[in-house]
């Protein structure tokens, strides 16, 4: 047993760290590390990660909160509609077959992450960047909100449903998905960006592990300590965070989508 609680404990501190760096890697990690961790099935080890998500992801998103780097409002909006599509992609998931799903969308992540690992390292190089148009939702920097429009609240309405979709469709989570679309729709910097994801992961996992828990579909002795291990984790990648720059945060997100992208096509594959 002991072996097992210091597996989980281990297992969720590199989640724990991963969230922290990326604002993403809660649910698409978790479920495979415990499920080749300490062999759980995917019903299992799904309803424990989302407790760490959730508990981790709050701490994230508090801290960001403390900083000012979390725009609550956005998180409410994506959150909002990512709860309410989520039930409809796993209507979904049950009506159409996974694989070609699992394909596609793989293949959508290797061409996003390239293309942001391709600006993270030109911003690192110090190149000027391309012409592009401006987001939708700008951050006004005299009181540090983002600037609310018509076109801004849809925009982040219309990704959080679709990270809601897909975290349906697919079984995967959807901070790789809100933190690409945070990253086009809005001018916020890569620290808030990963602050308001946290945000989002947080209230979505915090309605997924209260339904597991009433359902008695949580296992707590495995789950304590993976969920203690998570917030270690959280609380150490923060402190690494500051340490690293913007375009840095964004090179390793694009390297772990791309880790993503082929655990996907592993998946669909094999």
């Amino acid at each position: 047993m002991e072996s097992i609680n210091a597996i989980s404990v281990g297992l969720g501190v590199f989640v724990g760290l991963m969230m922290a760096l990326t604002g993403a890697g809660g649910g698409i990690l978790s479920v495979p590390l415990l499920v080749f961790g300490l062999n759980l099935s995917v019903a299992s080890a799904g309803p424990i990660g989302l407790l760490a998500i959730a508990l981790a992801g709050s701490l994230g998103a508090i801290q960001g909160l403390r900083t000012k780097l979390l725009r609550y409002r956005a998180v409410l909006v994506m959150a909002t509609l990512g709860i309410l599509m989520a039930p409809i992609g796993l209507y979904v998931a049950h009506r159409v077959p996974n694989t070609p799903l699992l394909l596609v969308f793989a293949v959508l992540l290797v061409i996003v992450s390239i293309r942001m690992l391709i600006q993270a390292i030109d911003e690192i190089k110090g190149k000027p960047p391309k012409d592009v148009p401006n987001p939708p939702c700008i951050l006004d920097h005299s009181i540090g909100r983002l600037i609310w429009s018509v076109p801004c609240a849809r925009a982040l309405m219309g990704s959080g449903a679709i990270a809601g979709f897909l975290s349906g469709l697919l079984g995967v989570g959807g901070g790789f998905i809100i933190v690409p679309a945070l990253k086009k729709l809005t001018d916020l910097p890569m620290q808030s960006i990963v602050a308001t994801s946290l945000g989002v992961l947080a209230l979505i996992a915090i309605t997924g592990v209260t339904s597991a828990a009433i359902a008695g579909h949580l296992n707590w002795p495995i789950a304590i300590p993976f969920a203690g291990g998570a917030i270690a984790g959280m609380l150490l990648g923060s402190f690494i965070a500051k340490q690293i720059s913007g375009p840095r945060i964004q090179q390793a997100f694009a390297i772990f989508t791309f880790m993503i992208a082929l655990s996907l096509l592993y998946k669909a594959l094999y």
